[in-house]
């Protein structure tokens, strides 16, 4: 820890915070928790154990249903019907059923089916005569008499208590016997399905949810009888459970058991009276209790020894962080660190954080310009999350959408200030009168600007009308602003953003037809073309669309163009060779597309006569479909390299006239007839370093190269590569490098060391 951490008033401050936040609060929380340790512990472990328990019951009550449910689908099985079973020829597949349904519960020891008078009983393993089966199976409290007599007499389901059960081979298992009558729910059934059910089965699952624990878990008939008991230590003499059992009630108690204080946990099942019961005793949740007495004795001496060190240690972690803040900060200001007089540590923090919140303000709009360009280009409006809407002032939240694409002549622009000056213009646009507003779009040429509208109708007049308006209306902003004759195109509008790539292809389209119409008029998509007597032909306006969309490389819109209309075609009553015909429409109109981009030599390939007669029109969709494909493809690869191309060149004029003072990225965009928006995510994509890092590099590496081979005054190199402000390039120098310009000159030159200049002393 620095020594200069205890002249910080705010270092100081967190120390006693801490101390006070650790000490005090855990003195309170200690006697709060002794005092209630005893019985909020105690009543945690009776409770958990009652829902394991619960647990337990709604498990073996859901087995024992499963067992009732076998039941009853034997007693409907055609194949374990009296006569097929009697049959010797179908008997086989009786015993087959029967070992079908043994296997479908995973507790079941073995099953037998009974039916009434028999003289045989019938298993998962064969038949067998009575008298066979009962010297083969012999229970120790269940003689042949009783068996016989249950077997035939039993009404409802019943559950024996666990009883040692010996077969043939002398092995001796402890199991439960479960006779179900068949057919169920009959006052007057005519056999009975009897399970063996190992106690292990249900023992085991009793331990799985319980855990480990010391006490005894026991399962009572509905009479109170044991049916299962499964101990975990210490037993009970059977006139101590005939005594416990008598008088017990569902819920938790407390009771003396030899001699010793136990908690008896127990539940009732509602659907065959079956009660469960622990009787755990009290000293093993009694010893959780002193352990977290003993646990909080010491946790307390360990605070209170430690609570200073602690504090020490906290306040440190919180403000080693804005230590890091201030000397980053004055690092950026090149002052100390220590300086008194410039407010707390706090304080500077914010001063250099609205320093780089300025900077970064620098750089919003051409990220801005980047979202909404993605949005014209592929309409996915939900990528724009709250935080994006609220960084960039967006607001979609209007029924209306439309594009317009607005252009101009190249020789009426007066130059970069003017294109500049009407950027700021169209970037936020308000028609209140009108409930509309806009946003502007710097496309990649400079003499075009894209203009997102968003609107709400009033009512009063129809949608064409309004957006009309709205037309007007930006295009009298531009007449009264600047002194150019703007040419709009206008797309369609549409209900949701998420459409607006396509409104965008419109109002591309739109906009070329200004060759074919006066200068400085406002053309609508809506009104390319009148289709009312051409019913079954595909619109001029659809078509144009689709050649707008393969232009753009717009894949998306270009399907839908062909897609829509096939989907008309299907739905005409038109013969198949019309049709045909009308499909050569959408095939040319992408031919010539691809022979105004200069690919159609390529896709006259892939033209076969199987497409062009193909006996379905599904096919030849496909077929146009993979055209456009293709067509859009290579306009993304011939728009790569062109960008590419125009990135290497404005790479290599800057590398010409980087040491020009007045370079600049809107400078650079305005020789290429690039938009500064569009130069700028271009340029950071390709080089990997945004326009002013480049420049910047450029000029440092010229003054690098002057300081080692010249002695030049530092001033003079300075004005020389083209930066005007001399303190501020000795600060990003030092920072860079991590000597002053001076220091460097000394360190690295090749004149074996500069004398002392004036220039580099006054760094």
């Amino acid at each position: 820890m620095r020594l200069n951490y205890f002249k910080s008033k705010l270092f100081l401050k967190y120390i006693w915070s801490y101390l006070f936040i650790l000490l005090i609060p855990l003195v309170f929380m200690t006697i709060f928790i002794y005092k209630n340790a005893v019985t909020s512990l105690r009543t945690e472990i009776e409770q958990s154990r009652l829902a394991q328990l619960t647990q337990a019951k709604v498990v073996i009550d859901g087995r024992m249903k499963e067992l009732s449910e076998i039941a009853t689908r034997i007693s409907y099985d055609k194949r374990l019907a009296s006569y097929q079973v009697h049959d010797p020829i179908s008997s086989r597949e009786s015993i087959q059923a029967l070992d079908q349904y043994k296997a479908t519960s995973s507790i079941i020891g073995e099953i037998y089916l009974y039916f009434h008078k028999d003289d045989k009983i019938y298993s998962s393993k064969g038949l067998n005569n009575f008298d066979v089966f009962t010297n083969n199976l012999s229970f120790k409290t269940w003689d042949k008499e009783a068996l016989y007599q249950d077997l035939n007499q039993s009404k409802y389901p019943a559950m024996r208590p666990a009883d040692i059960v010996s077969n043939s081979s002398g092995l001796q298992e402890t199991m439960l016997a479960y006779l179900i009558p068949i057919t169920p729910n009959s006052p007057n059934p005519h056999g009975t399905v009897m399970y063996l059910i190992k106690e292990s089965e249900l023992t085991s699952l009793v331990d799985s949810i319980l855990g480990n624990y010391q006490g005894q878990t026991y399962i009572l008939d509905n009479e109170g009888h044991i049916l299962v008991d499964n101990r975990q230590g210490e037993a009970l003499t059977s006139a101590e459970s005939k005594s416990l059992f008598d008088n017990i009630t569902p819920g938790i108690e407390d009771r003396t058991v030899n001699g010793q204080a136990h908690s008896i946990v127990s539940v009732k099942s509602q659907n065959n009276g079956w009660t469960y019961v622990t009787i755990m005793p009290s000293a093993q949740f009694f010893s959780s209790v002193l352990h977290v007495r003993s646990f909080m004795i010491m946790l307390f001496s360990i605070v209170v020894i430690v609570g200073a060190a602690i504090a020490l240690v906290l306040a440190r972690m919180q403000y080693q962080p804005i230590s890091m803040l201030v000397e980053f900060a004055a690092s950026k200001s090149g002052s100390s660190p220590d300086s008194s007089g410039a407010g707390n540590e706090l304080e500077r923090i914010r001063t250099a954080l609205q320093e780089y919140s300025s900077r970064v303000d620098l750089q919003e709009p051409f990220a801005r310009h980047h979202f909404l360009s993605m949005l014209l280009k592929y309409g996915s409006a939900q990528s724009l999350t709250p935080e994006l809407r609220g960084a960039f002032d967006l607001d979609f939240n209007r029924s209306h959408y439309f594009v317009m694409v607005v252009g101009w002549d190249e020789n009426e622009q007066n130059g970069v200030h003017e294109h500049q000056d009407m950027i700021d213009l169209l970037t936020q646009i308000e028609f209140p009168e009108l409930a509309a507003h806009g946003y502007g779009v710097e496309l990649s040429r400079m003499d075009q600007i894209g203009l997102i509208i968003n609107f709400d109708l009033d009512g009063k007049s129809e949608e064409f009308d309004h957006k009309r308006l709205i037309a007007e209306a930006v295009r009298s902003n531009l007449l009264e602003s600047f002194d150019i004759i703007p040419t709009i195109g206008v797309g369609t509008s549409y209900s949701s953003p998420d459409q607006l790539n396509q409104s965008y292809i419109e109002a591309c389209s739109a906009y070329e037809l200004r060759v074919s119409t006066d200068h400085g008029s406002v053309n609508y998509f809506d009104k390319l073309s009148d289709t009312s007597d051409h019913t079954f032909w595909i619109p001029n306006n659809n078509l144009m669309k689709l050649s707008q969309s393969l232009k753009q490389g717009s894949y998306d819109v270009a399907a839908q163009m062909i897609h829509s209309a096939f989907m008309n075609l299907h739905s005409s009553e038109l013969s198949a060779l019309f049709i045909r015909c009308i499909c050569f429409d959408l095939l040319n109109t992408i031919l010539k597309t691809a022979s105004e981009l200069g690919s159609h030599h390529k896709l006259m390939q892939e033209i076969t006569p199987n497409m062009l007669y193909s006996s379905s029109l599904d096919e030849l969709e496909g077929g146009l479909l993979k055209l456009a494909s293709q067509i859009c493809e290579q306009v993304e690869r011939d728009n790569h390299k062109e960008e590419q191309s125009i990135i290497d060149r404005i790479v290599a004029y800057i590398d010409e006239h980087y040491m020009d003072n007045a370079l600049s990225l809107e400078s650079v965009a305005f020789e290429f007839g690039i938009s500064p928006s569009h130069v700028s995510r271009s340029f950071k994509e390709k080089v990997g370093l945004n326009f002013i890092q480049y420049v910047w590099q450029k000029r440092v590496e010229e003054v690098k190269h002057q300081l080692k081979t010249t002695s030049d005054p530092l001033k003079d190199i300075i004005l020389k590569v083209g930066y005007l402000d001399a303190p501020n390039f000795i600060r990003k120098f030092k920072k860079e490098t991590g000597y002053t310009p001076g220091q460097y000159r000394k360190m690295f030159s090749q004149h074996g060391g500069a004398e002392s200049d004036p220039d580099l002393d006054a760094e």
